[in-house]
Formats: structure tokens, C-alpha cells, sequence
């Protein structure tokens, strides 16, 4: 058993997740970086680590979340923070329910997180209190009709959040949200497309990858009163957009 405090962070192959997992292992933690289907990315992800392994399962099924947290609990000494970051980002709209879509978004996004989140809280050994951090999204502030099934997907796990912290039998752990705004490229958009769409709000600003892992990292520490979500967006979350940016930059 690694020494140090770990942290399993879900989707941390790629995007976001990585981002997330790099910032951890610079701080000085053992991360667990889970993958679905990039296993080759996150074993150099891994590689390029302090102190990582990685660990494959299909979010999807909803055994694969009770799991994945049994088999690692029994290889971490002193767990202290679950980073549910894995997410499915698929086009349907408010008029056009694709219940394919709607379904796997549900299992991934909102279901896998809970469960994992629940497993976590129950068989997680730590030195101190645990962290559950969920990673939802600034549209659950600032919603449009643009990826709908995602949308409610993250709207489910954002009203999961403070009923788990409710429910939470240690009064030494935390369950927090961490919204995101516009950070990476998304589906096809285009170079140009980005730079007009990421600054999309208050601030008119990019706001970087590395921004969530150090708000992770802030969250990590336990400091806001369970059940609270933390927008990093430079306050995209505050405007009223009628689509998601991704089509307002083409407009």
C-alpha cells in the first residue's frame, strides 16, 4: 500500500479528468486514474506519474460502480477523496428525445456517481474525513435546450449532491459539487470556434483545465460545508444563454 492520500478519479484518461489527475499527483497524492475505453491514454497518464495506477470499468453497468470501489478499497490505505468525473456528452434536443441517448446518459452521469459515491462512503478507509467531489456542470444554473439528455442528467446528479451530504453517517465527510463552464473543445468545433465560445462569460475569459483541478484540490481539504457546489467558469453559471456556446459561436 502506497503511503501517501489517494484520490480515485473517474474519466481521468483524458480531458477534464486528467487535468484533474495531474493536479493530485503534483500535490503529492497516489491517484487512481479510471478509464472506459482509453486505456492506452491512461497508462501514460499513469506512467507520467509520481505515484499512480490505473483501473478499467464500464460505467454503464451499474454493478461495474459497487465493484470497482470494493476492489480498490482493498488495495488503499488511506482513501481519502472519490472525483466522479467520467461523463457522456451526446447531442439531443428539448424537442427530440433520443432515449438511447437519455439512457446512457442517466447510467453514467447520474446513476454511476451516486453509486459510486454510496460504495465510496461505505467500504473507503481514510486517516481523516472523506471527500466525495462530483463534477456537474455550469447548465445546471444556466440551462438551454442543447444536449438534453446530458443536461438532465447533470441536473439529477447536481439534486443528488446535498441529499447525499444529508445523508452521510460521518459527520467528518463531504460531498461536494464542481461545475465546470466551457473548458475544451467539444464535439467539431473549430480553433476559432473555441476562442469565441469559451469566453462566453462574465469575465470573458478561457478558463483553464488546471482552474477545476485546483478547485478539486480546494474541495479536497473539506472546507465548504457539505452538500455546496462550486462553479468554475468565470461566471458563465450567472448569464442566461438560449444554446448550449458550442452553436452560439456559429451564430
Amino acid at each position: 500500500m502506497t503511503l501517501r492520500p489517494a484520490v480515485l478519479v473517474t474519466g481521468a484518461a483524458r480531458r477534464i479528468g486528467a487535468a484533474i489527475a495531474r493536479g493530485f499527483a503534483g500535490a503529492g497524492w497516489h491517484v487512481v486514474i479510471h478509464y472506459g475505453s482509453s486505456r492506452n491514454e491512461a497508462e501514460v497518464l499513469a506512467r507520467s506519474l509520481p505515484s499512480a495506477q490505473t483501473i478499467g470499468a464500464d460505467l454503464g453497468n451499474p454493478d461495474a460502480a459497487t465493484i470497482l470501489i470494493e476492489t480498490l478499497a482493498k488495495q488503499l490505505g488511506d482513501w481519502r477523496v472519490l472525483v466522479n468525473c467520467a461523463s457522456v456528452f451526446e447531442l439531443d434536443t428539448a424537442t427530440e428525445l433520443d432515449p438511447a441517448v437519455f439512457n446512457h446518459a442517466l447510467r453514467v452521469n447520474a446513476a454511476a456517481p451516486v453509486l459510486l459515491a454510496q460504495a465510496f462512503l461505505k467500504h473507503a478507509q481514510a486517516n481523516s474525513g472523506r471527500r466525495v467531489i462530483c463534477v456537474t456542470d455550469q447548465k445546471i444554473a444556466n440551462p438551454n435546450p442543447d444536449f438534453f439528455s446530458y443536461t438532465m442528467s447533470k441536473h439529477a446528479l447536481a439534486a443528488a449532491i446535498p441529499m447525499l451530504a444529508m445523508a452521510a453517517s460521518d459527520p467528518r465527510d463531504r460531498i461536494y459539487g464542481l461545475a465546470p463552464g466551457a473548458i475544451l473543445a467539444s464535439h467539431d468545433q473549430q480553433e476559432a470556434e473555441i476562442e469565441r465560445s469559451h469566453r462566453m462569460n462574465l469575465l470573458v475569459r478561457k478558463t483553464r483545465p488546471d482552474e477545476i483541478a485546483t478547485a478539486a484540490l480546494f474541495l479536497s481539504e473539506g472546507w465548504l460545508a457539505s452538500g455546496d457546489t462550486l462553479f468554475i467558469d468565470s461566471g458563465q453559471h450567472l448569464l442566461s444563454q438560449p444554446r448550449d456556446v458550442l452553436f452560439l459561436a456559429r451564430e
